[in-house]
């Protein structure tokens, strides 16, 4: 009989703007190892619930035989806020080693963009970049075996190794099926102050956004999850905690229609009962398919827009121009569903006149709302990067960890936000306050979902 062992998985992410994001990656985890490794007991532990002393507490306490640190967020790619999550990672890192002599891994999101610079800065023993479900299960079992870890889809290993040569690495293999357990405790803190629970449908990006980490966290290979699994977690999910808001947190929802129309027919034939909401391209977004959706539960639609001008959107890598972003809009007001458009300004290729031309081409788009970004966040490995050290805006040896921008020179933030106000739309920038308004809503009134639908305006 195989001896029982102990894995603890730690949501290192603090980031709490514009809300708490319950910390999907290590239910996955969790839920994959339960299935696949039986004899791994997995505990859990949320920086967002418990304090660092308490990490350590718990970790003194229970002992187990491998502890992981996912590492989400980089930084808030906010650079009217600007600072990164680093001295917080590195405080947890080390209470990690303070509490015990176990093997430390790292991954998430936040190490899959920087693998080298989190190995050398936290001392990790392993790291798993990109998808972990079936490389974290791989590395178990060979640590479990005496062998040398070696052939595993995303893995880092201190102190270097030829696999961790050139960097992203392809992968070999990518699971389609998956299902998902919630942690109650979690769920009952991210239902309050978030208004919404989260769940993947698709991985991966196909596209080519000259700025976008995306293909770098999840690749450039696209695949879709077991539909029916999907909707048995959602059922789940609401009938034991409660929750019906789901936010779908796919990089793109609607790449994949035919999953999409089957994924919708699934939540209306066993009825659901549940509203969400997704990220979505403008590209191709069509009446038909909006009906049914919203017959399936979506209520808000977060578009990755990023501008409203031709020669922007084409510098930017996006495959749509303002037409179909009109187009879009149109579609998802007649199917009644909630959307808002997020920008950036100041980016590759930008000038303050493509930015005039954006602010004036918004008072078309009706009854919406816009999140602008000032500047593009600069992440290795990223066509932005390559760029960006052509053209001298950072060095070649800068390891981007402290946040760098693209911003166009002749910015000029005051003179935006004047033009914004002027065209009488709803323009919410990062450094407004109208995330007061939402969190009052959210935990006074319980209401749901994201909730920037209060903010419209004609």
């Amino acid at each position: 009989m195989t001896p029982q062992r102990r894995i603890l998985l730690v949501s290192a992410n603090r980031h709490r703007e514009p809300y708490p994001v319950y910390p999907l990656g290590l239910s996955y985890l969790k839920s994959y190892l339960r299935r696949r490794m039986p004899h791994y007991e997995v505990l859990l532990f949320d920086c967002n619930l418990g304090s660092v002393a308490q990490l350590e507490e718990f970790i003194r306490r229970e002992q187990p035989d491998m502890v992981g640190v996912s590492l989400r967020n980089v930084d808030g790619a906010n650079s009217l806020r600007e600072g990164n999550f680093l001295p917080g990672y590195l405080e947890i890192t080390q209470a990690v080693r303070r509490a015990s002599q176990a093997p430390l891994l790292i991954g998430g999101a936040g190490f899959s963009i920087f693998p080298h610079y989190f190995m050398e800065a936290t001392g990790a023993d392993y790291g798993l970049a990109g998808e972990g479900e079936e490389s974290l299960a791989q590395l178990l079992e060979a640590l479990d075996e005496g062998r040398e870890p070696h052939g595993i889809d995303g893995l880092f290993v201190r102190g270097g190794s030829p696999e961790e040569e050139g960097y992203p690495r392809p992968r070999r293999c990518y699971l389609r099926s998956l299902d998902v357990e919630f942690e109650e405790e979690w769920v009952a803190y991210y239902w309050k102050y978030s208004g919404m629970l989260n769940i993947q449908t698709k991985r991966g990006c196909p596209y080519g956004c000259v700025y976008c980490s995306y293909p770098v966290i999840d690749g450039r290979t696209m695949r879709t999850l077991d539909a029916a699994k999907i909707v048995d977690d959602i059922l789940r999910l609401k009938q034991r905690m409660g929750v019906d808001y789901l936010f779908f947190t796919d990089s793109v929802f609607n790449i994949c229609p035919e999953f999409n129309a089957q994924l919708a027919e699934e939540l209306i034939r066993r009825e659901a009962g549940i509203r969400w909401g997704a990220y979505f391209t403008p590209a191709g977004l069509g009446r038909e398919g909006l009906e049914l959706y919203r017959r399936s539960g979506l209520t808000h639609i977060e578009f990755g827009t990023e501008s409203f001008d031709d020669a922007t959107l084409e510098a930017y890598g996006k495959r749509f121009t303002f037409d179909d972003v009109l187009h879009a809009s149109e579609a998802a007001l007649a199917a009644n569903v909630y959307y808002a458009h997020f920008l950036i300004l100041g980016g590759v290729g930008e000038t303050m006149q493509s930015i005039g031309r954006s602010i004036d081409n918004s008072r078309h788009i009706r009854h919406s709302v816009f999140f602008p970004y000032v500047g593009m966040r600069i992440y290795p490995h990223t066509r932005l990067h390559t760029m960006a050290v052509e053209q001298g805006v950072v060095a070649a040896d800068d390891t981007l960890i402290e946040p760098r921008y693209w911003l166009c020179p002749d910015f000029d933030l005051e003179q935006v936000r004047t033009a914004a106000r002027m065209t009488g739309k709803a323009w919410v920038f990062p450094d407004d306050e109208d995330n007061a308004l939402m969190d009052k809503l959210r935990i006074e009134r319980n209401r749901k979902g994201p909730l920037w639908e209060y903010l419209r305006k004609p």
